[in-house]
């Protein structure tokens, strides 16, 4: 049976969604294309109809898996517009957010896979990062027009460490301790 060009698109966007989801828990190589469209309640002949290779959907993937970090990042700061780098904090180094592996930051899931990946994979998570760091630079104080981007990359570098310490210990007060002396850190940092 013949889909309709509005129904393939659907499944494809269905597909882009569950992979970056499917991604973050088993990495890149981590599952196969049978389980990805699995995933997506489709079968693997459809996956060449969509996409030219796994790299392809790879980076498609990441490149949303970005965009939605990037989202939840403006929720909360649209949620304490008073104080929107201790929004991004409160969000991003807590203890919920550590444990939302597939849903949590693409960098912390895949940071480590995405530099093995090529081009379109490493594009999509620069692209990403950049858009953070936009993003932490203009919640910065910065003297007279100073530039932030130093701080922002140390901020982000800081956050993503912690947030990634955070998962790979089985201690649960050591994450949260992991999680909390980073924003403890950032936020002197920030006042310094």
């Amino acid at each position: 049976m013949r889909v309709s060009r509005v129904q393939a698109e659907e499944n494809r966007q269905a597909v882009i969604n569950v992979s970056g989801r499917l991604f973050r828990e088993h990495g890149f190589d981590g599952i196969g294309l049978k389980d990805l469209m699995k995933g997506a309640g489709l079968t693997q002949g459809a996956f060449y109809k969509q996409f030219t290779s796994k790299e392809d959907l790879a980076a498609q993937a990441s490149k949303r898996a970005m965009e939605s970090a990037g989202q939840r990042w403006a929720a909360a700061v649209a949620a304490n517009p008073d104080d929107p780098l201790g929004a991004v904090l409160g969000f991003y180094l807590s203890m919920e957010h550590s444990q939302e592996k597939m849903d949590g930051c693409p960098i912390a899931a895949l940071g480590s896979d995405a530099a093995r990946q090529g081009t379109s994979v490493k594009d999509s998570f620069e692209a990403g990062i950049k858009t953070h760091l936009e993003a932490l630079g203009s919640m910065l104080p910065g003297p007279d027009g100073e530039p932030t981007n130093g701080k922002a990359m140390a901020i982000l570098s800081t956050m993503l460490g912690a947030l990634t310490l955070s998962r790979v210990v089985n201690d649960p007060e050591l994450a949260q301790s992991f999680l909390t002396s980073a924003a403890h850190h950032i936020r002197e940092t920030v006042a310094t």
